[in-house]
């Protein structure tokens, strides 16, 4: 008998997963990406409360005598300047001020130890009014931040460019800051003594 001639088999090719096959790895991660967006879409998104204290931008609830939050760096401008913090206050507003010092801040002068001395012992001045305040830590930042936010009756003096831009952000909350050897008030029409 003769040996059978085998034919050729034509366009036989090795049988692959398809790439869009789940067992793939990539596609297996696309897929729970993609339920995790469809989640957060669905979510309730959480939309803060318009305080009743703002009239359009406008804060009601600042007037005089004003209640000035004041930061670190504020005191330690303003002694290097020579400015009685009250009365540059005053100037300023046209308006009698009260200084007000959180704990956070008053942790951070002491903090800073002897250099800063001067800084403390002014914060500690019968004039100005302590705060107390139930912050975790004692970044005075964010302390300021949130007490801007929570009761929006204050205004916020300092000269870091950082917190001015957040506290730029939270509506009707005018920020006081140095500008040449002169307290500057933004955003606040009835600041009539200050600089333009």
């Amino acid at each position: 008998m003769g040996k059978a001639k085998q034919t050729r088999k034509f366009a036989v090719t090795k049988k692959i997963i398809s790439p869009k096959d789940t067992r793939v790895q990539e596609n297996a991660e696309k897929a729970k990406q993609k339920v995790l967006e469809q989640k957060k879409a669905e979510a309730p998104r959480h939309v803060e409360q318009q305080s009743t204290a703002l009239f359009f931008s406008h804060n009601t609830q600042l007037g005089p005598p004003y209640n000035v939050l004041i930061d670190t760096n504020f005191i330690n401008f303003s002694i290097r300047k020579k400015l009685d913090i009250v009365r540059s206050m005053m100037d300023c507003l046209l308006a009698k001020c009260t200084p007000c010092v959180t704990d956070c801040v008053m942790a951070e002068l002491e903090k800073l130890g002897g250099k800063y001395r001067i800084a403390l012992r002014l914060a500690k001045d019968p004039r100005f009014e302590r705060i107390p305040c139930h912050c975790k830590g004692n970044y005075a930042d964010d302390c300021l931040v949130n007490m801007a936010k929570q009761w929006k009756c204050f205004i916020v003096a300092t000269c870091d460019k950082e917190l001015r831009g957040r506290i730029r952000k939270i509506p009707g909350v005018p920020c006081m800051y140095i500008s040449g050897y002169r307290y500057t008030v933004e955003r606040m029409p009835e600041a009539f003594g200050a600089p333009r």
